[in-house]
């Protein structure tokens, strides 16, 4: 399946970019050496042998930076579309009998034998692909929106615990969670240095991505990002683009929200898919602590803001995907800094996060639980507005609500 390419890239290629590499003890333990022990389907002195599942734009950036990292060697590669599956191998130097291609490309994949599966389909495929992966044994690194409705959220969930418990790395790309500044920052918040968190405030605005007419199957819809105009492939632009911004404020709050409350309306001229593009949501907390979320996906020039602001009672936190991370406070401030080119830096970090982790025996999975909260609270604020009524976190739960996918037609 044609791999997804990332929202935020898409929508900012014309920011300017630095490149921010850390420089620590752990980045330096990322030698090419592994335990036996720890890497099935390797010996020692080799390096962590991967599958990746879906080479579109995003997949075909991460198979070309895990050869950037050294630690990783490509050696099977599967897509949906034939002709991806066997322009990556070439690409990537994948032996053709290790390029695979249809619905259960995947499977074929993971019967290769491979210590790690890189997961970058659209999102409705990753709960079957991570409990296919970790039940196999292999290590999995997860794009995100983890899943598009609660039932693939708590099957990833189960698995990131499983992979705990049989002593596997489970790492969810998110890159905000590595940069410099927005650790600083939100432990300074955290610490108290803006007095007693009262607001969040989160944005998140794009132009959108095309959505053509439905054809006879969802074929079409695996192209170019479509998908994201489809709840049941990719959940919707609030749970694929706005998570980005949700997560900050989760990550801020450090709990997950009681309820959600909002509206929601198409807007898009000759929309086909069907998502919303226009969402005003407020969430609330046990605590009392208050959420609102405002995204915006039209094509009207306005383009990628991904933001988040916390409110004390003695300052404010300010943190962006693509500009000044910084708190302003009359307790102690913090000067922060530029964020740029947190995309690609990012990926990088997490990529050495997650060899590290393989090498050195560290199984803690500290990513798995926080992402897959973030993807359960825009689920929970897209359909409290497509209600139009309050949702509690527990109602959604226990609805439990799964999102069919009409297969019909697809090559398996």
């Amino acid at each position: 399946m044609k791999q997804q390419s990332n929202l935020i890239s898409a929508n900012r290629s014309k920011m300017n970019r630095r490149q921010f590499i850390a420089s620590t003890a752990a980045a330096a333990a990322s030698a090419t050496i592994l335990k036996p022990a720890q890497v099935r389907g390797s010996s020692a002195n080799s390096r962590v042998t991967v599958g990746c599942i879906g080479l579109g734009g995003r997949g075909s950036q991460i198979a070309r930076m895990l050869g950037e990292h050294g630690g990783f060697q490509v050696t099977s590669v599967a897509d949906y579309f034939p002709k991806v599956a066997k322009a990556a191998g070439e690409k990537f130097g994948v032996a053709p009998n290790r390029c695979f291609s249809g619905l259960l490309a995947y499977k074929r994949l993971i019967d290769s034998k491979v210590d790690a599966v890189f997961c970058e389909t659209p999102p409705y495929c990753f709960p079957d692909h991570v409990a296919a992966a970790v039940n196999a044994g292999c290590h999995v690194y997860l794009a995100k929106p983890v899943a598009c409705d609660v039932p693939g959220c708590l099957t990833v969930s189960q698995m990131g615990r499983k992979a705990t418990k049989t002593r596997k790395v489970f790492l969810v790309d998110f890159q905000t969670r590595t940069d410099p500044f927005f650790i600083e920052a939100i432990k300074r918040a955290r610490d108290g240095d803006i007095g007693r968190l009262g607001m969040l405030t989160s944005v998140y605005t794009d132009n959108g991505f095309k959505d053509p007419p439905l054809t006879e199957n969802i074929e079409s819809r695996f192209r170019h990002l479509i998908w994201v105009n489809d709840l049941a492939l990719g959940g919707g632009m609030l749970v694929n683009a706005g998570i980005h911004a949700l997560d900050v404020a989760l990550w801020i709050a450090g709990e997950k929200p009681a309820s959600a409350m909002g509206a929601s309306r198409v807007a898009k001229p000759d929309a086909h898919g069907d998502t919303k593009y226009l969402y005003s949501l407020t969430y609330q907390f046990e605590s009392g602590l208050i959420l609102n979320h405002r995204g915006e996906h039209l094509r009207n020039v306005k383009g990628f803001s991904c933001k988040c602001y916390a409110y004390g009672t003695q300052g404010h936190l300010e943190t962006d995907y693509s500009g000044k991370t910084w708190i302003r406070s009359n307790k102690k401030g913090y000067r922060g800094g530029q964020v740029e080119n947190l995309y690609d830096d990012g990926i990088r970090r997490n990529l050495k996060t997650f060899h590290n982790s393989i090498v050195n025996g560290v199984y803690d999975n500290p990513t798995v639980e926080p992402s897959v909260n973030s993807t359960l609270t825009t689920i929970l604020g897209r359909e409290a507005a497509a209600a139009n009524t309050m949702l509690t976190w527990a109602e959604m739960i226990k609805q439990n609500k799964k999102i069919e996918v009409d297969l019909t037609g697809l090559k398996l």
